[in-house]
């Protein structure tokens, strides 16, 4: 119980350090006032003064910082994310996030599978043939993947797979049907996934090679185990805790990724959402966008402490 005491702790204490550090930048940074009237926000018309005024007062821009980072972060725990910025009235940042977020989760969801299902059997396939001709290439071939940024990979699938051959739509049509939308999806979830599953495979097969040295696995062997047993029933389990550990981490990876390859695929999304609201200053997007990613990948990694704990107890006992 102490444990998950601490963890909770930690990750209270991440958020409320985002948040501050994020809300100071974004207010000292830039003028809030000027995001939101535009040039009106230097009148001394007295009618634009009236305006400037009541703006003021909706944002709460006379009280000091601290006393506004308090106000917006009591109204954010309670689903209040604010107004955007808008010339076009104030529609609510919720609206923009519910609108944005289900896509960007889609995505992740999907190069996630794809991740773990392209690199667990590579894994296992390279570790069982250890320093032989296919681990070789094998190893070349994950490192080139690492290699390749996700934008650049990005762009030679949706060359090859969209310009060239037509298998994939060029652009993410949200009008669509459900499955549509998913196949949509694949090519840019693709271009997420090979880097990290190249990543995933070089942990696992390393772990697994390290493990099938093991005594049990040796005894194993001598009763006559077949070699697929030894590594999926003996060799596999011991071996994935650097993977659900890289398997948490990169999740911010791919969210990070995910901001440019959206922009690639034209998918309207977090990522896309994001780097728009950064562009015209539209603090309360901003905001809204990095608490809710930071909550996510905090979220994640207590879940992989959960697993931490289901593939050896005496993780909780420690």
């Amino acid at each position: 119980m102490r444990y998950w005491l601490q963890r909770l702790g930690v990750a209270v204490a991440l958020l409320l350090a985002v948040s501050a550090l994020t809300f100071g930048a974004m207010n000292l940074l830039g003028d809030p006032l000027f995001n939101i009237l535009g040039p009106t926000s230097a009148s001394t018309l007295p009618e634009d003064l009236e305006i400037i005024e009541a703006a003021k007062a909706e944002y709460n821009l006379d009280d000091p910082l601290p006393v506004r980072y308090v106000k917006w972060g009591s109204a954010f725990v309670t689903g209040d994310f604010g107004v955007q910025f808008s010339v076009d009235g104030q529609p609510p940042v919720s609206d923009l996030i519910k609108e944005r977020l289900p896509r960007t989760v889609m995505l992740l969801i999907i190069a996630q599978t794809m991740a773990v299902m392209i690199a667990i059997p590579w894994a296992l396939f390279a570790a069982s043939r250890a320093d032989k001709a296919v681990d070789k290439v094998s190893t070349v071939t994950s490192f080139l993947f690492i290699a390749i940024p996700n934008f650049g990979l990005a762009v030679i699938l949706k060359y090859v797979f969209s310009l060239k051959f037509s298998i994939f739509p060029l652009i993410f049509n949200a009008a669509d049907p459900f499955w549509s939308r998913v196949w949509q999806l694949i090519l840019p979830a693709m271009a997420l996934a090979l880097p990290v599953a190249s990543v995933y495979q070089r942990l696992l097969r390393t772990d697994l090679i390290t493990t099938l040295q093991e005594d049990y696995i040796l005894t194993a062997r001598s009763k006559g185990v077949s070699k697929r047993n030894v590594l999926f029933k003996h060799a596999l389990r011991p071996s994935l805790f650097s993977f659900v550990t890289i398997f948490g981490i990169n999740t911010g990876a791919l969210l990070g990724g995910s901001l440019i390859v959206e922009q690639i695929f034209i998918i309207p999304g977090l990522g896309s959402a994001i780097v728009e609201a950064i562009l015209r200053e539209d603090f309360p997007v901003v905001l809204a966008i990095v608490m809710i990613v930071t909550s996510a990948f905090v979220v994640i990694n207590i879940l992989v402490d959960l697993l931490y704990s289901l593939i050896d107890p005496r993780v909780r006992a420690a």
